[in-house]
């Protein structure tokens, strides 16, 4: 094998070795060493976070299987800084129980190895690369969900992951097989120039479609949502919303325009139909739970049912507003879920009566999760607002005002639910004790902190948004 490919793979090569020293670590370190392991990794990784935004951009690996240019830089990036922010929030529900405090390491180099396999489905230029990193990435959150194997919704969340992920790669791989007969290659350069209406390969292209609408969420494929969301820790819920979900949507993207793009008429009107009814099903949804897990759950499908718009538009432009889309979506979620997460720790309870009265015992949170929920919901000056603009402007500029004016009518539906948790904080008396004060650790206060300052910043820093374009 030639090893320069493995010099033209340098964010992979950089996570790898960050993976390498960790779980060593995690096997030769002293127990009395491993109280360190957490600054160690988030330093680690933070460094490889940094590192990623000055590595080369364009290159291509194993035989072509392998593509990087400047946008699979800055997805891989906009990944990066989600992950680190959820290693930095589950920290302090790994030290809450001894039995999970001895497999704190295992924890970490689990989302890593996963991480690796979003990373190479990003970069992926063959379909036989990307279902093994679909794999990659899918098997480890399986282990993660059901980290807390004393808890029976844990268990159950990562039986019903794997399941659910078991059948819809079977579902990926029968429509990969169906592509392969009908043009004999699995190279997407080969691909978009043979990629017609032949029944064969629209049949071959549906499968595929369905196989990865299950990890975006996408009605009907979004039954297992809820519940693994609601089971898993919530560290791994928070990664299953922004991390997971993020690295399908790219590769959905990327793959319709640079493989589908021939038969744009078929995939763009079953976008448009898909699109709807999960933004509205999950709308209609989050309205009914009690849960706050099963909540944003609801709410992640919707925001999924948003990010169609992008992808549905076609263009640079539409490119551009759903990778913006993602990058805000990050920051607004994990800052709803570190909430959570301290909320959790302290009270053990996820039910929305739990925040009844939140702003008087924890002003700080309740601030932060108001933010949150209301840069979700699109309302302005916060970034949410512009995230949801760009992307209604794309679908606009495709000339297709009826999903536009559909999305602005759901767009009031989620404002409801979403003010739902604000009552509860601001307004709702508790019933019976209140939450009382929560003591965060540092890492968690610390990753609050920035994702509040991008909710509040980079909706103005348009910049942003322009490097994005320029990529």
């Amino acid at each position: 094998m030639d090893l320069s490919n493995f010099l033209k793979i340098q964010q992979e090569t950089g996570l790898i070795a960050v993976f390498l020293i960790l779980i060593i670590y995690d096997i030769f370190g002293s127990d009395r060493s491993k109280q360190w392991f957490r600054l160690t990794a988030c330093v680690l990784f933070g460094l490889h976070t940094v590192a990623g935004f000055f590595v080369s951009s364009a290159g291509e690996a194993f035989g072509g299987m392998y593509v990087s240019s400047g946008m699979t830089v800055m997805m891989k990036n906009i990944l990066n800084v989600a992950t680190c922010f959820v290693l930095m929030q589950s920290g302090q529900w790994l030290k809450s129980e001894p039995a999970l405090r001895q497999r704190e390491g295992e924890f970490y180099t689990l989302m890593l190895i996963t991480l690796l396999g979003m990373y190479m489905m990003i970069s992926s230029a063959n379909f036989m690369m990307l279902y093994i990193s679909v794999e990659t990435a899918s098997l480890p959150v399986a282990c993660l969900a059901a980290y807390n194997k004393y808890r029976e919704k844990s268990a159950e969340a990562g039986a019903k992951f794997i399941l659910i992920s078991a059948l819809s790669s079977g579902i990926m791989m029968f429509g990969l097989s169906y592509l392969y007969g009908a043009m004999g290659t699995l190279y997407f350069s080969d691909l978009s120039t043979l990629v017609s209406s032949n029944p064969m390969i629209l049949f071959g292209f549906v499968f595929f479609f369905a196989g990865l609408a299950f990890k975006i969420s996408l009605v009907p494929f979004h039954l297992w949502t809820a519940d693994v969301y609601e089971g898993a820790p919530t560290g791994v819920t928070a990664y299953l919303s922004v991390v997971s979900k993020g690295a399908a949507c790219f590769v959905l993207m990327f793959t319709l325009y640079h493989v589908f793009g021939n038969i744009e008429t078929v995939w763009y009107q079953m976008l448009w139909a898909l699109s709807v009814i999960t933004i509205i099903t999950g709308n209609l949804f989050a309205i009914r739970q009690k849960d706050i897990k099963r909540f944003f759950a609801f709410s992640s499908i919707s925001q999924a049912g948003y990010i169609m718009l992008g992808i549905m538009g076609g263009t640079d432009q539409g490119i551009t507003a759903t990778v913006y889309y993602v990058l805000v979506y990050l920051f607004s979620n994990l800052a709803a879920f570190g909430v959570i997460a301290s909320v959790e720790n302290q009270s053990g309870r996820t039910d929305i009566a739990a925040y009844n009265g939140l702003y008087k015992s924890n002003p700080k949170l309740a601030f932060i999760m108001m933010l949150a929920v209301f840069s979700l919901a699109g309302i302005p000056p916060f970034a949410g607002f512009v995230s949801k603009f760009f992307i209604f402007a794309a679908a606009a500029a495709k000339g297709d005002y009826l999903l536009v004016f559909i999305a602005l009518a759901n767009t009031v539906v989620s404002l409801y639910y979403y003010l739902l948790i604000v009552r509860a904080m601001f307004i709702n008396q508790a019933d019976g004790q209140p939450v009382a004060t929560i003591r965060s650790d540092n890492y968690n206060k610390i990753s609050l902190v920035l994702c509040t300052a991008a909710i509040l910043l980079v909706g103005i820093a348009s910049n942003i948004y322009g490097y994005i374009s320029e990529l």
